[in-house]
């Protein structure tokens, strides 16, 4: 007995999937031809200086036991942020 050929059922989910593939790769295009981030303005030398003292000051201040581990980590976050390698 021969088999029955493909249901329409079977068609149509694999014409949505089709559509569905297409459709990511279009929002993959959009994406790729997005500009990158706008640049931020750079710190000088002397900008980045003061920010690796003040995480000094931080780490400090978190070993001497004045700081929570969650403030500390935010606050350092925050630093991090602002430093350009």
């Amino acid at each position: 007995m021969a088999r029955p050929k493909s249901t329409f059922a079977k068609l149509d989910r694999e014409r949505a999937n089709q559509m569905k593939a297409k459709a990511k790769l279009e929002r993959r295009r959009a994406k790729a031809d997005e500009p990158a981030e706008p640049a931020e303005e750079e710190t000088s030398a002397e900008e980045q200086a003061a920010i690796i003292e003040s995480l000094a000051a931080l780490q400090e201040t978190f070993d001497a036991g004045r700081m929570s581990l969650e403030d500390f980590e935010a606050y350092r976050d925050e630093l991090r942020a602002k430093i350009r390698i």
